[in-house]
């Protein structure tokens, strides 16, 4: 995690789905919590198909997610978000150790932010959904040449914890104390 984006995301939820009844929200607040690394394009499919029991086309998901993006773009910009640790961990050993992002966030917004917010340079690659993590981590170990045994994935989410797990890669939770839990080692950033 690099950013101190959650409560900014519940909010972009509950700005873009202001016309729907607050319960039926929440249900969908408690969803993207339980899998913050999940998209917003699955986020809002089960807003729709399984919180309010209705049929939605992928156009009108990505239409949803272009306006969750708006929001994004415009309050996720701010260095002061940026997880201190974290970074300066990242700006110790950019330079000795090849780094990625893998998001559960809309690809071409990451990629925004990274850029505005001066970190891409950072980062061999950045990729986002809507290719789910898994997928992202396969395609970079394959094109990359990289030996799974020797790389490790840092991440917040269960879907974290999953993408290295069926990629054969050592996990390591952070921010968050029940994917802690699972880690492969401990972290010390």
């Amino acid at each position: 995690m690099i950013l101190a984006s959650n409560a900014i995301r519940d909010r972009g939820f509950e700005e873009v789905l202001q016309g729907y009844p607050k319960a039926e929200v929440e249900k969908l607040l408690d969803f993207h919590r339980q899998n913050g690394g999940l998209s917003r394009y699955v986020k809002f499919r089960y807003f729709f198909e399984e919180v309010r029991n209705e049929s939605i086309s992928a156009e009108k998901v990505q239409d949803w997610a272009d306006r969750f993006s708006v929001i994004m773009r415009q309050s996720l910009t701010g260095p002061e978000l940026l997880i201190t640790q974290t970074m300066s961990y990242i700006k110790r050993h950019h330079k000795n150790l090849p780094m990625y992002i893998v998001s559960g966030s809309d690809q071409e917004e990451l990629r925004y932010l990274c850029e505005n917010l001066g970190i891409a340079p950072f980062f061999q690659r950045i990729h986002g959904s809507p290719t789910p993590k898994s997928n992202w981590v396969r395609t970079i170990l394959k094109e990359e040449n990289l030996p799974p045994q020797k790389c490790i994935l840092v991440g917040d989410s269960i879907n974290d914890y999953e993408a290295a797990f069926s990629n054969g890669i050592k996990f390591m939770g952070f921010n968050n104390p029940s994917v802690e839990k699972m880690s492969d080692y401990s972290l010390s950033i």
